[in-house]
């Protein structure tokens, strides 16, 4: 039996531009990329990281501290080649895991080329997942006729009530629970703040937050190695 591959599409952005042009130093998550990166080499899968253009991508440092720190130290060879998001077919991996941190407000959320690569892969059966504000990355999905390809899906993303507690949602051009919602998603959200809650709507897994980012690559490893990958 074939290894399960993970294909982690994480942000190439060093900043988020804010609703007054302001540039808000950020990246991706470490804990996000940490977390589900370790629980899916734990479980025997193979991963590679891709980024748009194949650029290193750059942690957030408000994120960047111990355990996530030194864990992403170890894997310093594998961020510093990522593979080119653009280049990527369907067919390549298993599956997909978009990490969060604001980064993918800036680059993954416009990205077609990502846009292409989801529905190629959600067509053919592969999961996606995306924590936090990584679900904003499949807002580029779209079907033929220019709807959202996840229209009524259930999802989860970082809400507005922590985007404000963050310190953030004053200053923000556009919001990830908001967007998702005005395409179509049903969206929810934990009973409190920052606590752990993920969805699963067919092919399709989200987490909501930090917490979120284990439990929902441990709900990944449980489906597909009930599916025989």
């Amino acid at each position: 039996m074939s290894t399960t591959s993970v294909l982690f599409v994480v942000t190439a952005a060093e900043h988020w531009t804010l609703a007054d042009g302001t540039l808000h130093r950020c990246g991706y998550w470490p804990e996000e990329l940490a977390v589900p990166h370790r629980t899916f080499r734990e479980a025997g899968f193979r991963t590679a990281v891709a980024t748009p253009g194949g650029v290193p991508p750059t942690p957030d440092p408000a994120g960047l501290v111990e355990p996530w720190s030194g864990y992403l130290d170890g894997l310093a060879a594998e961020l510093a080649s990522p593979l080119v998001l653009e280049e990527i077919a369907p067919d390549a991996f298993d599956c997909a895991f978009v990490p969060g941190g604001h980064g993918p407000m800036e680059d993954l959320a416009h990205s077609a080329a990502f846009g292409v690569l989801a529905r190629g892969m959600f067509e053919a059966g592969r999961p996606l997942a995306a924590v936090c504000h990584g679900p904003a990355a499949l807002l580029p999905a779209r079907a033929d006729d220019g709807r959202w390809l996840f229209e009524g899906f259930a999802v989860t993303a970082f809400s507005n009530v922590e985007e404000a507690e963050f310190g953030l949602a004053g200053s923000a051009p556009w919001l990830t629970e908001d967007r998702l919602k005005e395409n179509g998603a049903s969206f929810s959200v934990a009973d409190k703040p920052w606590d752990e809650h993920i969805v699963v709507d067919r092919a399709v897994y989200t987490g909501q937050n930090p917490a979120s980012a284990g439990p929902l690559a441990r709900r990944m490893v449980e489906d597909l190695t009930a599916h025989g990958h």
